[in-house]
């Protein structure tokens, strides 16, 4: 499944990011977060064993989730992402030939930048989606600047001190979603914790939409 198809049906733009879940929960938070309404799943590779998390992620919800890999930092994690079966590939930096690695394999990247500079770089290599990060040290009047020199076609997501009391007002910016990691998802945390914060975010989506 892919992110274009995904947002086309509707689903929430929240990308929830495990950082830290381990192979043996990672299925029933997966199922948790389906259910709740977030079908976009990264497992950054600082997790224990990333590989086989979103292998069984991809296996298990691939037709009806996009599930990927963050902190993708270099040539051997973008194939290694690609070898899951994986469609998504999150980086915390602007790094053209992971980009464009990536693109070959056919992932959808989306790259971390934080000035207009690295922006362009990133789309050269062939990204059609960006992350601003560390999004809270910049906020959404930063975002609102920045998207008026980017190419319309490039959508930009805020990934960094993002939740359920600040995604109204990155859409509001101009973001096309939010990534969301300690707010959604901690090391330790149960899939019924991690339900209840995803319904709560999707919730929060909904509000705003239908302003």
């Amino acid at each position: 499944m892919t992110v274009d198809d995904l947002l086309a049906s509707g689903t929430a733009p929240i990308v929830a990011i495990l950082r830290g879940v381990a192979p043996d929960e990672v299925l029933a938070i997966g199922e948790t977060l389906v259910d709740a309404g977030i079908r976009l799943i990264e497992v950054p590779f600082n997790s224990p064993d990333p590989a086989t998390s979103i292998r069984m992620l991809q296996q298990a919800f691939g037709d009806r989730a996009a599930i990927g890999g963050g902190t993708v930092l270099d040539i051997a994690a973008v194939e290694a992402l690609a070898a899951t079966g994986g469609t998504i590939m999150v980086t915390p930096n602007t790094n053209p030939a992971v980009i464009a690695r990536g693109v070959e394999l056919g992932l959808e990247p989306m790259p971390g930048f934080v000035t207009p500079s690295e922006a362009f770089q990133a789309i050269a290599a062939g990204a059609r989606r960006l992350k601003l990060f560390p999004a809270v040290a910049f906020g959404p009047a930063y975002l609102k600047a920045v998207r008026e020199i980017l190419p319309k076609t490039v959508r930009v997501w805020a990934v960094g001190g993002t939740g359920a009391d600040n995604l109204a007002d990155w859409l509001a910016a101009g973001a096309e979603g939010i990534g969301v990691g300690g707010a959604l998802y901690k090391p330790g945390d149960t899939a019924a914790v991690v339900g209840t914060r995803a319904r709560s975010l999707v919730a929060v989506w909904q509000a705003a939409r239908s302003v």
